[in-house]
C-alpha cells in the first residue's frame, strides 16, 4: 500500500504465492488437455501430427496462464491501471460504463467491477468468497475507490461508491463475511455460470435497501 503521496495503490487480491500455485496447476491442466487433444488427433492423422498438436495446445495454454499470472492492477490517481505484457487504464471519473460482475469457479465466487472506457475494459476484483469466508480488498483501498467513484461523471459511480461505503461500515461493525454487502451480492448470481453481469437496476435496488 502506498500512502497519501499520490502514488499507485495495488488492487490485486491474489498473493504472489497463490499466483505461483495457480501457475503450476494451470501448467498441469495444459499438459493433460494437450495430451487428450493429441490423442484424438493421433486417431486420424498419426503420431507426428498428434505430437505437434499437443505441443501447440500446451504452449498456448501455458502462455495464456503466464500472461494472466503477470497481470497486476493498481489505482493511479483516478485511473485503474492494468499491466501484463502491456499497459491499459480506465479513468473512473470519465468511465463509460460500470457493471457488477460475478464469476463462479469451482465454488469460489469473485465479485468485481467491469470498467469500460476509451475502448478499453478492465475487470477489477473486489472480493473472493468461498463458503462462509473469503478475501477482500483492504479498507484503505476500498475507501479510496469509493472516493473516486463518488466523483464519477457516470451516474452508476455514485451507486457503487455507496456500495463500497456500506461494505466498509459492515467491516467496521465486525460483521461476518456472509453479512457484508459484497458477499450478499455474490449470492444473487445464478450458480453454474462462469461469469455473469448483475443487472444495474438490481444493484441499485440492493444498495438502496442497505442501512
Amino acid at each position: 500500500m502506498v500512502g497519501d503521496d499520490g502514488g499507485p495503490i495495488p488492487l490485486d487480491l491474489a498473493e504472489l504465492s497463490s499466483a505461483r500455485r495457480r501457475g503450476c496447476v494451470a501448467f498441469g491442466v495444459a499438459v493433460l488437455f494437450g495430451a487428450a487433444i493429441g490423442g484424438i488427433v493421433a486417431l486420424f492423422a498419426g503420431q507426428t501430427a498428434a505430437l505437434v498438436t499437443a505441443a501447440v495446445v500446451i504452449v498456448a495454454m501455458t502462455f495464456l496462464a503466464w500472461v494472466s499470472g503477470r497481470r497486476r492492477l493498481s489505482l493511479d490517481g483516478d485511473r485503474v491501471v492494468s499491466t501484463a505484457l502491456g499497459r491499459k487504464s480506465v479513468d473512473l471519473v470519465h468511465v463509460d460504463r460500470i457493471e457488477l460482475m460475478v464469476t463462479d469457479v469451482r465454488g469460489a465466487r469473485t465479485v468485481g467491477l467491469l470498467l469500460t472506457g476509451d475502448r478499453k475494459a478492465i475487470n477489477l476484483a473486489l472480493a473472493i468468497y468461498s463458503g462462509a469466508g473469503g478475501r477482500e480488498l483492504g479498507i484503505l483501498v476500498l475507501r479510496r475507490l469509493a472516493d473516486v467513484l463518488a466523483r464519477s461523471e457516470n451516474t452508476a459511480g455514485l451507486v457503487f461508491s455507496q456500495l463500497l461505503v456500506a461494505q466498509l461500515r459492515a467491516e467496521a461493525k465486525g460483521d461476518v463475511a456472509a453479512d457484508r454487502p459484497l458477499y450478499r451480492l455474490a449470492t444473487l448470481a445464478h450458480g453454474g455460470r462462469l461469469a455473469q453481469r448483475i443487472k444495474p437496476e438490481a444493484v441499485t435496488r440492493f444498495v438502496a435497501s442497505l442501512d
